[in-house]
């Protein structure tokens, strides 16, 4: 008999994610593969057919959210979303596929009008942050990933949504532009502390938040599938020499203490920015003192960092499922796998 898969896809702009649960409800496998959606639908062909190829044989019910329609291939997020899914329903052999719709959950694409785009258009958040609400209860999911920050209150299984689209949440700071791979440094701060001076920082790409988090060791190499802000590679000394760049200074390898801790000041930015929306967020909320902090995303070693700094309970998102997956943590793809869930459980 054929074993029958859930497969959830997670489709942004730089990355395609995608979680596989088996019958029990198991995660098996998680996957992610670079897609600069930026430069043509034909990243996204190539994605999908890399991942396609790599799964093991049955069937599989596929599911997908996305966030890559911002790219400025499209000429608008509409026509983004149109465009997305028509590629994975050529890509996806099964004809159910589903495609997630934010406070509609998941729908058939067939079913799918351009009433749904604005509800489908990065909606991936309200995925993973439904599925721990629904899970935990109550608590403060934090999504830390390589280009963004989600942050959400979950109140009686439910979340606390303040706004749906990129722009409305941008203002109730649900949504922090700020990640720790691909979020260029001059983004996070105009100014720094080096050797005890306070310096403004050039407004240049030349480093990005990847170099800080390889500089202070806490990068997972694995998570780092974008090029460098130089094209040079991805090493300890290379990323100095773009940090050192950042205030008109060259690196010198016996120097590399000081880039440390110009890399640590750095960090401490934009950890305070995360922070502020939590703060900004969690007024009124009415959370118990002993509400968690849910974790998810690659950068989530911070949100642990904010639970200590708050006394809160940290719940790591991989805590909410089961896995057997070796290759990534389910908490790295919480999106792919919460429409995985979703689609898994659709089918029970």
């Amino acid at each position: 008999m054929t074993t029958t898969y859930s497969l959830g896809w997670d489709i942004g702009g730089a990355h395609l994610k995608a979680a596989v649960i088996n019958p029990d409800g198991i995660i098996i496998d998680i996957f992610q593969q670079p897609c600069p959606l930026w430069k043509g639908l034909a990243t996204l062909h190539a994605a999908v057919n890399a991942i396609l190829q790599a799964l093991p044989d049955g069937n599989y019910r596929h599911a997908i959210t996305m966030t890559g329609e911002l790219v400025d291939l499209f000429d608008g997020r509409d026509e983004g979303v149109r465009q997305i899914i028509a590629t994975m329903e050529g890509l996806l052999p099964n004809p159910g596929l589903l495609v997630f719709a934010g406070k509609h959950s998941l729908l058939p694409h067939h079913q799918i009008t351009a009433a749904h785009y604005p509800d489908i258009a990065s909606a991936n958040w309200l995925a993973s942050a439904g599925f721990a609400a629904q899970t935990v209860g109550e608590g403060m999911f934090i999504d830390i990933g390589s280009t963004t920050t989600d942050v959400l209150v979950l109140k009686a299984g439910n979340v606390q949504v303040q706004g749906y689209t990129d722009y409305q949440r941008l203002i109730s700071k649900e949504l922090v532009y700020t990640g720790i791979v691909r979020t260029a440094v001059m983004a996070v701060a105009q100014t720094a502390t080096d050797e005890g001076h306070g310096i403004g920082l050039m407004a240049e790409y030349f480093a990005t938040m990847a170099d800080v988090y390889r500089v202070t060791g806490e990068l997972n190499e694995a998570h780092d599938q974008t090029d460098t802000a130089d094209g040079a590679e991805k090493t300890l000394q290379a990323s100095a020499r773009r940090l050192a760049r950042m205030i008109g200074c060259d690196f010198y390898p016996g120097q590399l203490p000081r880039w440390q801790a110009f890399a640590h000041n750095l960090r401490e930015q934009q950890v305070q920015k995360i922070r502020l929306a939590c703060e900004q967020l969690s007024v009124n909320s009415g959370l118990s003192a002993n509400a968690p902090i849910i974790g998810a995303g690659i950068g989530r070693f911070l949100a642990q960092q904010l639970a200590g700094q708050w006394a809160r309970p940290y719940l790591d998102f991989s805590q909410l499922c089961q896995s057997s997956a070796t290759t990534l943590n389910a908490a790295d793809c919480a999106p792919a796998v919460a429409v995985g869930y979703l689609n898994h459980h659709l089918k029970q």
